[in-house]
């Protein structure tokens, strides 16, 4: 009997049925899409945000060692320690190993520009050649072929022209303040002589001139305007150090700092076990730092906090207001669901006076409008998942150049949803009718 008046109810109000399917699917489509949005976009917009630069910088420990004389701070160490090229593949071999996305080591080398002088004086112009990887082969044990470099960590570069290549050691980049100095262009040659103090000024105008050409213009707004960009091997040539680096950029992928972050960062020691093992399992920026200085006893890691705290106070307000619009889309499907639903109820009216008369509770009442809620709420739900996936895939791919995957846990999150907007709606007409007499009802009452 009972399943009776529900297929019933369905024939006889198909069109209305259909509608609140419609509605139900819509919003679950909405919601669908939006929670792909909230689980996805962390990971899409720190993938994005990571074209600003690297939020951590590794240097050798000494370089850390500071000393303070008359509140100046000054390291007598600085620029005289190095790290080995060799150990950029360790960074790849953390916990969060996934999470690095780009390595870029560097190596500062003072060098003079034969034929050109500064403009205060007649001496030789003195400027820094900076070795780094543009887009190099990084062996590590799980990939042999990884590649990265400056183009994957410092997407912010604005180059006019063409990058370097790697095993082109004769190919640099200028920076643009510099090129408007000497009046430099793209395709020009440079005559580069190393800067050696050990050498008076005779003897460095005598050293051979190693020639490099421009490849490109290079604008950063930050020491590279100012310098010439070359390969790391070239960096090494000049200076003598093979195999060394000064500084290395690390992008990775992190979550926003929290307490237990920031417990962690002022005292590590501070952290129970329990604690530890959180912090150290979660992809805190503080957490990688740890790490990398595990991987590399020699060095300290540092965030840009810059970088980061950005990353994280972004994503969050983003977040948060997904959710917001989730939740609205929820309360005006369930708004838009009770007013079909109360004009249904209200045309059953004899329907459900009938029902009392012969003795059906309220609770049968509203077991029977519940249930039809319950389908219409499943069928909509389904629906929506699929156009919401849809949606999802071509809001990520629009946005983020690539597709926002539907992870599993939504699918039964939108279901339930979807189901609980449904019920939502018809609670209240369904408790408004079902709470007369059935003779008001059947009178028309």
């Amino acid at each position: 009997m009972f399943l009776t008046i529900i297929s019933e109810s369905f024939k006889q109000n198909m069109r209305r049925k259909l509608l609140a399917i419609i509605t139900v699917g819509l919003a679950a489509a909405l919601v669908t899409t939006l929670l792909s949005l909230v689980v996805g976009v962390g990971d899409k917009m720190a993938g994005e945000m990571k074209s600003y630069g690297s939020n951590i910088r590794v240097v050798p420990r000494s370089d850390t060692i500071n000393l303070n004389v008359g509140g100046v701070e000054y390291n007598p160490l600085e620029g005289r320690d190095y790290l080995e090229e060799d150990q950029l593949s360790t960074i790849k071999e953390i916990f969060w190993s996934n999470n690095i996305v780009g390595i870029t080591p560097f190596l500062k080398v003072p060098v003079f520009l034969e034929g050109a002088t500064s403009h205060q004086s007649n001496a030789p112009y003195k400027l820094n050649f900076i070795g780094t990887y543009f887009d190099h082969v990084i062996p590590i044990e799980a990939d042999a072929s990884y590649r990265s470099g400056a183009k994957i960590t410092h997407k912010y570069w604005r180059i006019k022209g063409a990058w370097p290549l790697d095993d082109k050691t004769d190919q640099v980049l200028i920076g643009e303040a510099l090129a408007r100095a000497i009046k430099a262009n793209i395709g020009d040659k440079l005559a580069l002589i190393i800067d050696n103090p050990s050498l008076s000024s005779a003897e460095k105008q005598k050293n051979a001139a190693t020639l490099v050409t421009v490849s490109g213009i290079v604008s950063t707004g930050e020491a590279e305007d100012d310098a010439i960009i070359g390969s790391l091997a070239m960096a090494q040539q000049l200076s003598g150090l093979q195999g060394k680096v000064q500084s290395i950029s690390v992008s990775a992928l992190t979550i926003p700092e929290n307490e237990l972050s920031m417990k962690a960062l002022k005292d590590e020691d501070s952290l129970s076990p329990k604690e530890y093992d959180t912090w150290y399992c979660s992809a805190f920026v503080s957490a990688i730092v740890h790490q990398i200085e595990e991987a590399m006893p020699n060095a300290s890691a540092k965030a840009v906090w810059q970088v980061t705290s950005g990353e994280g106070a972004v994503i969050q307000k983003l977040q948060t207001l997904l959710l917001v619009i989730t939740c609205a889309a929820f309360i005006s499907a369930s708004l838009g669901i009770s007013s079909l639903m109360n004009t249904t109820i209200m045309e059953r009216a004899k329907e459900i006076g009938l029902l009392k008369a012969l003795g059906a509770s309220n609770w049968k009442v509203y077991s029977i409008f519940w249930s039809e809620a319950l389908i219409i709420g499943a069928v909509g739900g389904l629906l929506g998942l699929l156009l919401g996936a849809g949606m999802a895939y071509e809001v990520g791919r629009m946005a983020f150049s690539s597709p926002l995957i539907l992870e599993p846990i939504i699918l039964p999150l939108v279901v339930v949803l979807s189901i609980l907007t449904a019920l939502i709606g018809v609670i209240l007409p369904t408790r408004a009718i079902a709470s007369l007499q059935p003779v008001e009802v059947l009178y028309g009452r």
